[in-house]
């Protein structure tokens, strides 16, 4: 029972979301020429087509920051890396019994 009102919940939610406009799309139902209707519906195509390959220029730029942003991350870290090596030897020389000087 929880199952199946689960569900009618979210058909709920998505369905208003399925019929929402998006901005550039023609309505092509009210063509009445099947030729009409085909351009209209080609046009759609071509225009999500667009719309696809820009958010995946954009998506492709995002990753290619982040790539690049990690390298210097990792850069980073190896001489911090190295610098902390440093610091704890020379804390383990400062920490060697010192002998007595006659």
């Amino acid at each position: 029972m929880r199952a199946l009102i689960f569900a009618l919940a979210v058909l709920a939610v998505i369905a208003p979301a399925a019929a929402q406009d998006i901005r550039g799309l023609e309505v092509c139902t009210a063509e009445k020429a099947m030729e009409r209707r085909t351009g209209c519906l080609q046009s759609n195509v071509e225009f999500l087509q667009q719309a696809l390959a820009k958010l995946r220029r954009e998506f492709q730029d995002e990753l290619d920051a982040a790539g690049r942003e990690a390298a210097v991350q990792k850069t980073e870290i190896a001489a911090l890396k190295t610098e902390l090596a440093k610091l704890q030897h020379d804390l383990a020389e400062l920490k060697k019994p010192k002998p007595e000087q006659k």
